[in-house]
C-alpha cells in the first residue's frame, strides 16, 4: 500500500459547484405549491409565480370567503391562459383548528410573566388579559403545565409575533395561562395549538363540507389537502363525502400531518391517502424540534416504498420578508428533495410575504440544482 494513492470517486465535482446555474431543459421533478392570498392573487403576480415555477396554487379556507378564493381562482385561469403552465388547483380544509377570535383587529400586546385568560366566549373582546376563543373544551383538554402555543401563521419562529403559553389554572370553561415570551399578535384570527393534546372534534367539519360541496364541486378540485389527519378512518371519510359529490370523485386527498396522534397511525393513513402533507409547523410544536428531522426522513421514505406523493412545509420562512433565504433554509430545501421529497409547498412565504415570485424561483433553482447531472449523490 506504500506510496500508492487510494482513489476515492467525488460525490460532487468541485468544479461544477463554481458553474453559473443553468436553466434546465426539463424543470424539476420536484413540484412547487404556492398559497394564494394577498400578496398573490393578481393575475400579474399569480402569471410571474407560474413562469418561475408553480405548479400547483392552494386556496386556504382557514380564511376568506368563498367569493374571494373565486375572484383568486378566476385569476389564476386567467393566468393560465396567459402563461400557457398547467397548474392544479388545491382546496385546503380547516379541520378542528383551534382559533383565537379577535373581531375588533386591533393589535394585541403580550407581555411575559403576565397572565392571559382563555375563555370559550366568542362575544368578549380580544384584549391583552382576556382571549376568546372557539372550542368550548379547552378547560377539559389541559391541565397545570401544558403548552399553548398562539401565532397568527403558526410559528414562524418569530418570538415577536407568536407566543407560547403555559397553563396555571382551569375556573371553570376559562384557561388561566402564564404568558412565557412579550409578543404581538396583529390581524383577526390567530391559531391556537396545544402540545400533544387530543382535540375532540372532526377532522372534516360542517363548514369544510360546505366549502367542498360548493366552491370544491363548482370548480372541480384537483387535491384535497385534509388538515389535521389523525386516523385512516378521516380519509375514508372524506374519500366517501367526495364520491357522494360526485363531480369530485377523481379528487386526489393528500393527507395532513400535523400532530402526535397523526403521527402515531402514520402507516394506516398512508394506506388510504393519496399522499402526505407532512406540516413542519405543528409538527414542529408536537415534537421536539431533535425529533422532526427522524420523523420528515422515515416519513418520506415509507411515502416512496408505497409510491405516494410525499409534500413538506415551511421551508423557507425567512423570505416572507427577506429576498433571500437563509443558508439553513436552502440546505434544508435540498436534502429534502435528495431523501425524495415530491413537493415543496409554500405558505406564508407567498400567502402574505413581501416576494412570491422571487421564492418560487429560489426553491425551483435549488430543486433543479439537486437534479442536475454534476449532483453525483
Amino acid at each position: 500500500m506504500h506510496g500508492t494513492h487510494l482513489l476515492l470517486e467525488e460525490p460532487i465535482r468541485m468544479a461544477s459547484i463554481l458553474e453559473p446555474s443553468k436553466p434546465n431543459f426539463f424543470p424539476a421533478m420536484t413540484k412547487i405549491v404556492g398559497t394564494l392570498g394577498p400578496k398573490s392573487r393578481s393575475v400579474q403576480v399569480i402569471s410571474d409565480c407560474l413562469n418561475a415555477g408553480m405548479s400547483v396554487g392552494r386556496f386556504d379556507f382557514s380564511w376568506g370567503d368563498n367569493e374571494y378564493h373565486q375572484q383568486t381562482l378566476a385569476n389564476l385561469k386567467s393566468a393560465i391562459k396567459t402563461t400557457k403552465k398547467l397548474c392544479a388547483v388545491m382546496l385546503d380544509t380547516v379541520g378542528p383548528e383551534l382559533q383565537v377570535v379577535n373581531k375588533s383587529e386591533h393589535s394585541i400586546s403580550l407581555e411575559a410573566e403576565s397572565f392571559v385568560v382563555l375563555t370559550p366566549d366568542q362575544d368578549q373582546e380580544a384584549t391583552s388579559d382576556l382571549l376568546p376563543i372557539n372550542f368550548h373544551g379547552l378547560s377539559e383538554a389541559v391541565k397545570k403545565g401544558d403548552t399553548i402555543f398562539i401565532g397568527q401563521y403558526l410559528f414562524t419562529g418569530s418570538e415577536t409575533t407568536s407566543v407560547w403559553l403555559e397553563v396555571s389554572e382551569v375556573k371553570g370553561e376559562d384557561v388561566v395561562c402564564v404568558i412565557k415570551n412579550s409578543a404581538t399578535l396583529t390581524g383577526s384570527l390567530f391559531t391556537l395549538h396545544v402540545a400533544q393534546i387530543r382535540i375532540d372534534l372532526p377532522t372534516l367539519t360542517d363548514k369544510d363540507k360546505e366549502v367542498i360541496s360548493t366552491w370544491g364541486v363548482r370548480n372541480n378540485i384537483d387535491f384535497l389537502s385534509l388538515s389535521y389527519t389523525r386516523h385512516a378512518e378521516d380519509v375514508r371519510h372524506a374519500r366517501a363525502f367526495l364520491s357522494k359529490l360526485g363531480d369530485l370523485q377523481q379528487t386526489q386527498i393528500l393527507a395532513k400531518i400535523e400532530n402526535i396522534e397523526g403521527l402515531t397511525h402514520f402507516d394506516e393513513i398512508l394506506q388510504e391517502a393519496d399522499g402526505i402533507i407532512l406540516s413542519r409547523g405543528n409538527l414542529g410544536v408536537d415534537l421536539p424540534p431533535e425529533k422532526v428531522f427522524l420523523f420528515q426522513k422515515a416519513a418520506i421514505f415509507k411515502c416512496n416504498m408505497a409510491c405516494k406523493p410525499a409534500v413538506i412545509t415551511r421551508v423557507v420562512d425567512s423570505m416572507t420578508d427577506n429576498l433571500r433565504p437563509t443558508r439553513a433554509e436552502a440546505t434544508d430545501v435540498a436534502n429534502a428533495v435528495l431523501d425524495g421529497c415530491d413537493a415543496i409547498l409554500l405558505g406564508a412565504e407567498t400567502l402574505r410575504g413581501q416576494y412570491p415570485v422571487e421564492t418560487i424561483s429560489i426553491v425551483g433553482k435549488i430543486c433543479a440544482e439537486v437534479s442536475r447531472p454534476a449532483c453525483h449523490i
